[in-house]
């Protein structure tokens, strides 16, 4: 089993910040890459953020310059900070973990997601 949690969403005012967590545990080793995604009514799910196991960052353009992603390989955690919200910033964010488990090819698990919420 792989588990997947994701946390710190919520209600923010435009202008405000969030720190949203992850925590990947369970039988997985080997994680790789780790990141953002998310999904806005009558959208589809877009990239946010990616960090590698080795620290190298890449972003939507959307967020760069107001979100940053960083990781913690021995908690197998994730985390993004979030400044300067706006309204188009609303979503419900899902972290996902690349990663291996026993005799499984590498695939990508993901949280249940957490809504973000930017009021104007």
């Amino acid at each position: 089993q792989v588990q997947v949690v994701e946390s710190g969403g919520g209600l923010v005012q435009a202008g405000g910040s969030l720190r949203l967590s992850c925590a990947a545990s369970g039988s997985i080793f080997s994680v790789n890459d780790m990141g953002w995604y998310r999904q806005a009514p009558g959208k589809e799910r877009e990239l946010v953020a990616v960090i590698s196991r080795g620290g190298n960052t890449n972003y939507a353009d959307s967020v760069k310059g107001r979100f940053t992603i960083s990781r913690d390989n021995a908690k197998r955690m994730v985390f993004l900070q979030m400044s300067s919200l706006k309204p188009e910033d609303t979503a419900v964010y899902y972290c996902y973990v690349r990663g291996r488990r026993l005799g499984v090819p590498e695939s990508n698990y993901w949280g249940q997601g957490t809504q973000v919420t930017v009021s104007s």
